[in-house]
């Protein structure tokens, strides 16, 4: 999804940033990919648009984004960021073994509820579920594991010396 120039220079204005070519550029990558990706993948798409961009400017403005409320972090406790366009209220599924995340749609905390359980000083800033398990893709492989048969040696294991 491309924004108009007019677009992107009312969304920065409204959350306080320079406009830039490059910083709109980041933000359209994100938004266009309808998904959670690394800043790599991100870099890897802007480079088509601006082969001279640096990998450190799609960190800074990802980071700033996020900051500003523009984006969202996936599991921000995970060893690499990951970021998300979809500000809508929803949370994440995400695969335990391939590391995939897939928005499920929906608000299924009661945050008032949750905001009587929390320790005292704690700000609740956004209610975010991230339920763990296999996705289709990996859940297949295990499947497909499983189902292979035992492979068994023809020579008896007290023969083996």
């Amino acid at each position: 999804m491309r924004l108009s120039h007019e677009e992107f220079r009312e969304l920065a204005a409204k959350h306080g940033l320079a406009v830039t070519h490059q910083r709109q550029v980041v933000y359209e990558a994100v938004i266009a990919a309808h998904g959670h990706y690394s800043p790599e993948d991100i870099y890897a798409a802007v480079r088509r648009r601006i082969p001279s961009i640096s990998l450190a400017t799609v960190y800074n403005n990802l980071r700033l984004f996020i900051e500003c409320g523009l984006l969202r972090e996936v599991s921000p406790h995970a060893a690499t960021l990951r970021v998300d366009g979809n500000l809508k209220p929803h949370h994440h599924l995400v695969c335990s073994r391939c590391k995939s995340v897939q928005d499920i749609e929906g608000e299924f905390i009661d945050f008032k509820r949750l905001s009587r359980h929390v320790p005292e000083g704690f700000d609740l800033t956004q209610p975010l579920v991230e339920v763990f398990g296999l996705c289709r893709r990996c859940r297949g492989k295990n499947q497909q594991l499983r189902r292979r048969p035992l492979v068994v040696s023809p020579t008896p294991i007290a023969d083996r010396q």
